[in-house]
């Protein structure tokens, strides 16, 4: 039993060490978004003994929980013992956003990560986490970018945001904390299924996961090939802003060259390069389609949280508010 355990300890480091060999330099400075829950504590720990790069971890504390306080002395005290810097970022929720209680809690979080200070962020998503994030994009009605869910990286502001676990189960995380005698806290609200994920969690996945058993491993396998469309289409949009565009702008005339999906894929890749919100299709689709109609004396205009596309003097300009 003792060789067993430690096998799925070395199985799980090695994973993680081979998924790290070549993204990280020998220097980086790590940053573990450590929230007390098994995923994080397990991540922290698979770190800790890889010894790979300088290690901190960062916790946020939400106080949305009558036990937030002791989930932060919780993690204050796991990093103690490994010998890890640890971060608390206390956030307040904007609960009057419209972003809904999930979102809004999500949103503080990616605030706080962002002020970490260069190498690179380590979040503990793991496979079912990628799983619900698929399924809830599809009922939304995403495009292939939704569609391929999580990255495994991508740059964040100053940070190079990295997911590890993101091919792990959640069997086998626990596996791993059950083989080191890892201790983790519960977050209490995981059983609210008012709350949209945990009801896609409890009661979705687990509906489908009893006539399809591998619907978790599928919709993340779906949601590697939605990314590597994603990625074509990307490489479509650059390859016609290299040709099309002028400095900052593009022609009019050779926007109309384009088809429609072809200029909404380009007018996508232009505000997700600039680090804007994407507006929902049918504003998008709107807009592209006055760009291929509009006569020369009109000036289409679509105003956005970050600035506004507007057509002048023959080019498509993209005007910053900020």
């Amino acid at each position: 039993m003792a060789a067993t355990r430690n096998s799925l300890s070395a199985d799980l480091r090695e994973r993680v060490g081979v998924f790290l060999a070549t993204r990280l330099q020998p220097d980086t400075h790590l940053w573990v978004g450590l929230s007390g829950g098994c995923d994080s504590v397990v991540l922290l720990h698979v770190l800790s003994r890889l010894g790979l790069g300088r290690l901190s971890a960062i916790h946020v504390h939400h106080a949305l929980s009558p036990n937030a306080d002791a989930w932060a002395e919780f993690c204050a005290g796991y990093c103690k013992r490994l010998g890890v810097p640890l971060t608390i970022r206390h956030v307040a929720v904007d609960t009057s956003s419209g972003l809904g209680l999930e979102a809004a809690a999500r949103a503080a979080r990616y605030a706080a990560f962002a002020e970490c200070t260069g190498g690179s962020l380590l979040l503990a998503q793991h496979r079912g986490d990628q799983a619900e994030t698929v399924l809830l994009n599809l009922l939304r009605g995403t495009g292939v970018t939704g569609a391929a869910g999580m990255p495994v990286e991508r740059q964040f502001g100053c940070l190079r945001l990295l997911r590890p676990l993101l091919d792990v189960s959640r069997a086998e995380i626990e596996s791993y904390a059950s083989a080191e005698g890892l201790a983790w806290i519960t977050d209490e609200s995981n059983a609210d299924t008012s709350l949209t994920r945990n009801f896609l969690r409890h009661e979705v996945l687990a509906a489908i996961s009893q006539r399809f058993p591998s619907a978790e491993t599928s919709l993340a396998q779906a949601a590697s090939h939605f990314a590597e469309a994603a990625g074509l289409l990307d490489d479509l949009a650059a390859h016609d802003w290299q040709l099309l565009s002028e400095g900052d702008a593009v022609h009019m005339r050779a926007l109309r060259q384009l088809s429609l999906p072809r200029l909404k894929n380009l007018l996508r890749h232009r505000l997700r390069r600039l680090g804007w919100q994407v507006p929902v299709t049918s504003r998008l689709e709107e807009f592209a389609r006055q760009l291929q109609s509009a006569a020369p004396d009109r000036h289409p205009e679509l105003v956005l949280p970050d600035g506004k596309m507007r057509v002048a003097r023959g080019l498509l300009h993209w005007l910053s508010e900020k």
